[in-house]
């Protein structure tokens, strides 16, 4: 079934949230739900849309899977405690770094953590909760590059032929599904989210392992957490839409105190972009890139290269795998 888009500038937010809770609502019935909340807009607008449809039968969790940004678990569950929303965090690391262990293709890493995800982690969640049904912020966009083939989003099922009760054992509920990032930012205002995350950067569903060209190793993600860190510090004045460190696999030659080092090569990208469909690279000046480099090279251990990206998407995509 075709998904009839609500574009953002004809969009009524106080109709659209009075609905959706209305869905939610009904969809649920007497029983009880969960959210997967990360602090990303689209996570954070449906799990307040379900938690005034459904209040204390609506179970918030934060999965910690080892792939998220420095100290993001400890942020997120402070928003939304401020906000009256109570947030759990699972430490599921262990599930998802065996589950890596050893994929280097990106379309197995992207399934390898949709099936930890969505069977392991939350079939044992749904079981201890009772919850039948599963609130995803999946939005247009995300359908839109699975179905045409582009990259499998992980949130992706029924658009593709998956039955999400027969392959997980619980339904899923997409309010947000008619949406693109612009619109879904309008709704997250008009809910009373702070700018912190109505304004905030997308962050993949498959976190940093989105970043990382090979194997995503505990030691490959720390790698690429600190640079995001340097990344994130430098770049958060120039109004982009998305920024990034990559971690490429191979290795270059470079030089350190007169002697060669044979080390790593970080791949920085920043975006200028509405709604994520198309995107162009900002021309960024020499002087910041300078920066990223220094910092990089000087703070990331074993980083002897630092490359910056002017490919606009398409052909690029706005993360690397």
């Amino acid at each position: 079934m075709k998904i009839k888009e609500i574009k953002a500038a004809k969009l009524n937010t106080k109709k659209f949230i009075k609905e959706k809770v209305a869905e939610i609502k009904k969809t649920v019935g007497k029983g009880y739900a969960i959210t997967a909340l990360s602090g990303g807009v689209d996570s954070s607008v449906t799990t307040i849309l379900a938690h005034k449809a459904l209040g204390h039968r609506l179970k918030t969790y934060f999965i910690d899977n080892g792939l998220m940004r420095q100290g993001e678990p400890q942020k997120v569950v402070s928003v939304f405690k401020k906000l009256g929303v109570y947030v759990e965090i699972i430490d599921a690391q262990k599930d998802f770094f065996a589950a890596l262990f050893g994929i280097t293709d990106p379309e197995e890493k992207r399934e390898a953590i949709t099936q930890t995800f969505y069977k392991k982690v939350f079939g044992r969640l749904v079981y201890e909760s009772r919850a039948k049904f599963l609130l995803h912020g999946t939005i247009l966009t995300d359908v839109d590059e699975t179905v045409a083939g582009i990259k499998r989003q992980h949130n992706i099922f029924k658009q593709i032929g998956i039955d999400p009760q027969k392959a997980f054992g619980y339904k899923i509920i997409e309010p947000l599904v008619a949406l693109r990032k612009d619109g879904v930012r309008k709704v997250a205002k008009a809910l009373g989210l702070p700018e912190t995350i109505y304004k905030r950067m997308p962050f993949p569903g498959p976190a940093l392992s989105a970043r990382i060209i090979g194997c995503a190793t505990p030691q490959r993600i720390a790698l690429v957490r600190k640079a995001t860190v340097i990344v994130e510090e430098e770049l958060v004045k120039t109004g982009a839409f998305q920024y990034m460190a990559i971690l490429h696999q191979d290795k270059v030659t470079g030089m350190r105190n007169g002697k060669r080092e044979y080390g790593l090569q970080i791949e920085v990208r920043c975006w200028k972009s509405i709604d994520a469909r198309v995107a162009l690279p900002i021309r960024l000046s020499f002087k910041i890139l300078e920066r990223l480099a220094k910092r990089i090279t000087t703070e990331v251990p074993g980083v002897v290269s630092v490359t910056y990206n002017i490919t606009p998407k398409p052909p690029s995509t706005m993360e690397a795998v």
